[in-house]
């Protein structure tokens, strides 16, 4: 039987939860035998759910990743840099495969370290970096390779759309929902890598990657996040028929690879609206296939060390394949920024003083700027003299909004700032 010898550095909730796979592997359809030569974390000492007592310690994880007694090193230390950057990149110039969970690393140094597990022609793996237990890395990568993609999408965090979930359905306020999340375990104690959409931005700068063979370039995605958002927006959305969900995704337009994280007003049709909690989730879009979407929970012990253990079972079986996907007779695109002509619905809310004109004076703006209101929502002034008002406008350009909203903003009749966000249409 086929055995594979691993080094794991980064003992937290994942690394544990491999570690108990390993120990109840006789349960799962591996190929082979796995055992686990070292082990190494920043605190040899730390209260731990898995017995490492008889394994091997590493004080350093770069000595563990060239260390001859392994032949796969696993890194779920996290961080884009530092030991984790050092570590990996020491396993694949000493030619051994690499197993990663670290989204930050691979969006953000994925070429480089793609480039060196070509050069020495190992495997470096990151099905668990994105979306948890949803298998989508390798089925984009190899299960759907036969299709020309055009889009990839989806709530790619979980922690926002529990925050985003809950606040309507609860009708609380952003920070009651936040502090909630912290004591379920759904946030983090400093959730801003979550709230600010970057943790989904990493995953979806890796998934269109695959999906474009692009080159990937991190600094051009576009970043939106959830922690500007009031319960008042998602109240007035759903009224108006929408419902608003952090939304990240990859579209291949003419001029490039446009990625972006943002929150975005679906309407309550729309199959992204029935995800709610934790979940996450992805579409493809392309042809010959049309769309297809995957579901499953995106964080925690199970489902990661889950992914990471499906890519561990890969490797008993040769066959190397760049990281990316990508080959050298494919089409190689680039990420570029969004476009300021790009057209489409927005949904607007601000909140106006409680005097004679102040609807007038909206308006007017939105007409200097070229837009026009489709629907139009308005609440009476509460105790602090402010009406808010929401409005959904016909398709114009993301320069157009974008103009009339700085505006707005100078009017003495706007308390506040307003709050614009795209529709999706379809």
């Amino acid at each position: 039987m086929a055995e594979l010898i691993l080094g794991i550095a980064g003992l937290g909730h994942v690394g544990c939860g491999l570690i108990h796979l390993v120990e109840q592997q006789a349960n799962l359809r591996l190929p082979g035998q796995l055992k686990i030569a070292g082990v190494s974390a920043r605190n040899r000492h730390a209260n731990r759910v898995a017995d490492v007592s008889g394994l091997t310690w590493f004080d350093d994880p770069v000595a563990l990743a060239v260390s001859p007694e392994i032949d796969v090193f696993v890194e779920l230390m996290g961080g884009a840099d530092g030991k984790a950057r050092e570590a990996v990149e020491a396993a694949l110039n000493a030619g051994k495969p690499v197993v990663t969970a670290n989204k930050a690393l691979i969006a953000e140094h994925g070429p480089t370290l793609s480039a060196l597990a070509e050069a020495h022609s190992v495997d470096l793996l990151f099905e668990a970096a994105v979306a948890g237990g949803v298998p989508i890395v390798r089925a984009l990568r190899d299960s759907l390779s036969g299709i020309q993609v055009q889009r990839v999408s989806g709530i790619l965090n979980g922690t926002c759309n529990f925050l985003t979930t809950e606040m309507l359905a609860r009708c609380s306020s952003y920070q009651d929902v936040l502090e909630e999340a912290q004591a379920l375990g759904y946030a983090e104690a400093d959730p801003t890598l979550d709230v600010s959409g970057m943790d989904a931005a990493h995953k979806m700068a890796i998934l269109s990657a695959i999906a474009f063979s692009a080159e990937l370039d991190f600094p051009k995605v576009e970043v939106h996040g959830i922690d500007q958002l009031d319960l008042i927006d998602l109240s007035l959305a759903d009224r108006m028929g929408y419902t608003i969900k952090l939304i990240a995704e990859g579209i291949l337009t003419e001029r490039g690879v446009v990625c972006r994280v943002e929150p975005k007003a679906l309407s309550h049709s729309h199959p992204l609206t029935r995800i709610n909690g934790a979940l996450n989730t992805v579409q493809v879009e392309g042809e010959p296939l049309g769309a297809v979407m995957m579901t499953g929970p995106g964080a925690g012990a199970g489902p990661t060390a889950s992914a990471v253990m499906g890519d561990i079972s890969k490797l008993f079986r040769p066959g190397v394949r760049s990281p990316f996907g990508g080959a050298p007779h494919h089409i190689r695109r680039q990420f570029v920024a969004p476009f300021e002509d790009e057209r489409s619905p927005w949904f607007l809310r601000a909140h106006l003083a409680d005097e004679s004109g102040a609807m007038a004076a909206l308006s007017d703006v939105l007409a200097t700027e070229a837009v026009s209101i489709d629907q139009m929502l308005q609440d009476s002034a509460g105790s602090d003299g402010s009406a808010p008002v929401a409005l959904v406008t016909h398709v114009c350009s993301s320069a157009d909004i974008k103009r009339a909203v700085a505006r707005l903003e100078a009017q003495d009749t706007i308390i506040g700032f307003p709050r614009f966000i795209r529709i999706e249409i379809g």
